[in-house]
């Protein structure tokens, strides 16, 4: 913009200034009215709706699957991506607090006087960009399913009734709360358990199944899903003992 582009903006910027409302109180009345009117709606919702009461807590469960509000589901949905736990507090901390600072920052490294979106491309694509990224990171995370699960391939070579074993293991292993205390792959958590990753490389099937049935405190007994459903307490032995 050249010095006789910004006298022009300076002089219809005061024309337009001088036909127009004081901020007091014609703005204020307004915001005002729509503070009310959401208020009064929220209200109302609650009233009739009421709000969603879950299962009473059980601080000793392992299964529990925790789920954020849905204005979190963008950074649920980030964590899923962003498996690996060194990068885990970028996700966490370091993309909200740099996305943050931009928009701070945003009436000093964006002077341009224009106020129509077709004039601004650059910040109009960016613009975009963020709220559809967040929108579909909001979806993937509403539509996610349940974080306990084990995203590893099965081992090179496995075939048939094995392959559909080892997957039936995997998901014995995932549902019954393995990952709350061990690590498979890039799923669970570091502890108190020991990784789990080359667990069958450490021990045989046989071994790994009297573990199971009688493991040391904390880690509860498999002994009654090998009374009550054996097949699938050879699929999760089988499992593990694939893990190398």
């Amino acid at each position: 913009m050249n010095q006789r582009e910004k006298e022009q903006y300076l002089r219809e910027y005061a024309i337009l200034k001088s036909q127009g409302k004081p901020f007091f109180p014609y703005a204020v009345a307004k915001d005002s009215a729509m503070a009310a009117i959401v208020l009064v709606v929220i209200i109302v919702l609650s009233i009739v709706l009421g709000a969603e009461m879950g299962p009473k807590a059980d601080p000793t469960t392992t299964t529990y699957v925790p789920r954020p509000e849905w204005y979190f589901f963008f950074l649920f949905e980030l964590l899923r991506v962003i498996k690996p736990p060194q990068f885990v507090p970028l996700a966490t901390i370091g993309v909200p607090t740099i996305c943050m600072i931009l928009l701070f920052l945003l009436p000093f490294y964006d002077r341009s006087p224009e106020r129509r979106p077709e004039r601004r491309p650059i910040a109009t694509a960016a613009g975009i960009f963020t709220i559809a990224a967040m929108a579909f990171l909001t979806y993937l995370g509403a539509s996610a399913g349940s974080p306990n699960e084990i995203d590893m391939k099965p081992p090179a070579g496995l075939k048939g009734a094995a392959l559909g074993e080892w997957n039936r293991g995997k998901l014995v292993a995932a549902q019954s709360g393995c990952l709350a205390c061990h690590k498979i792959g890039e799923n669970g958590n570091d502890g108190p358990g020991p990784h789990l990753t080359n667990i069958g490389s450490v021990l045989p099937e046989s071994a790994i199944a009297q573990t199971l049935r009688n493991p040391t405190a904390p880690m509860p007994s498999f002994q009654t899903l090998a009374e009550t459903q054996p097949q699938k307490f050879q699929a999760l032995v089988s499992f593990l003992g694939q893990l190398r």
